[in-house]
């Protein structure tokens, strides 16, 4: 599914239905594709709006959780969001918690699955190996419990981006911010409804990771989804859509 990219203050982003504000913030090889499920399910029912947030192409200084969670800021002041049904995946995840720890007065819900934040699995020592596919291959079909979900189109993706020096240089930089940046002394000043949704076969950030964040953070609840791995937004869409609609239904009832 195509969607239209929109521009505002040099933001872009997607924007599809109307409703309660649901944003929806990707990982570090995310992209648009990884959403097109959830998107086509809540348009009908929220504003889903999707950053493209610019992992890769912020200064080095600024290449980090933290900048991405202060671009993530001047974005939602630039569309003048507030009530936010604030969803991330993996490092997408890292950056609506420290978002959500410093704004909380825009935040009605934070939704995690495969979050960073407190632990996760790094690619390797060697990761990006540029130049070689087939380890890039093997590395991107791990993200899923089923290998067969790492389709060509999101290999070459993401052997495109691991291919460029300036790009490996920032990939590195991220993935260091996030291990550094661990909030586990801070999940419990959350107070907003947190719902987390994780697969009981994720090796980056695996299931006990799920059971601390449900742990640390108050009011939250935790969901396993089987034969599932670091992506179920992507992997098991119609379970995890299910999940979620249940989740923000309640919402409106309290």
């Amino acid at each position: 599914m195509k969607y239209e990219i929109r521009e505002k203050d040099k933001f872009r982003y997607v924007e599809e239905g109307a409703g309660e504000p649901l944003v929806l913030l990707h990982g570090l090889f995310g992209a648009l594709s990884n959403f097109s499920d959830l998107i086509e399910h809540f348009r009908s029912h929220n504003r889903v709006i999707v950053p493209l947030l610019p992992l890769l192409d912020m200064d080095i200084l600024h290449t980090s959780v933290g900048g991405l969670s202060k671009y993530v800021h001047r974005f939602l002041e630039s569309l003048d969001l507030t009530g936010v049904h604030l969803l991330g995946n993996s490092l997408g995840g890292h950056v609506a918690l420290v978002y959500t720890l410093k704004h909380p007065e825009r935040i009605r819900s934070l939704i995690l699955t495969g979050s960073s934040g407190l632990f996760e699995n790094g690619m390797g020592d060697s990761y990006p190996r540029r130049g070689d596919y087939e380890y890039i291959k093997n590395k991107t079909a791990l993200t899923f419990y089923d290998p067969a979900v790492a389709t060509k189109e999101l290999v070459d993706e993401v052997y495109s981006i691991t291919n460029n020096r300036l790009k490996v240089i920032k990939i590195i930089a991220l993935a260091k911010s996030a291990i550094r940046n661990n909030l586990g002394e801070e999940l419990n000043k959350i107070q907003a409804p947190t719902l987390l949704i994780w697969g009981n076969n994720d090796t980056i950030t695996p299931p006990f990771v799920g059971q601390e964040f449900n742990k640390l953070i108050p009011n939250s609840e935790l969901h396993f989804i089987d034969k599932c791995g670091h992506a179920p937004m992507m992997e098991v869409p119609g379970e995890f859509n299910k999940i979620l609609h249940a989740f923000l239904t309640k919402l409106k009832t309290t």
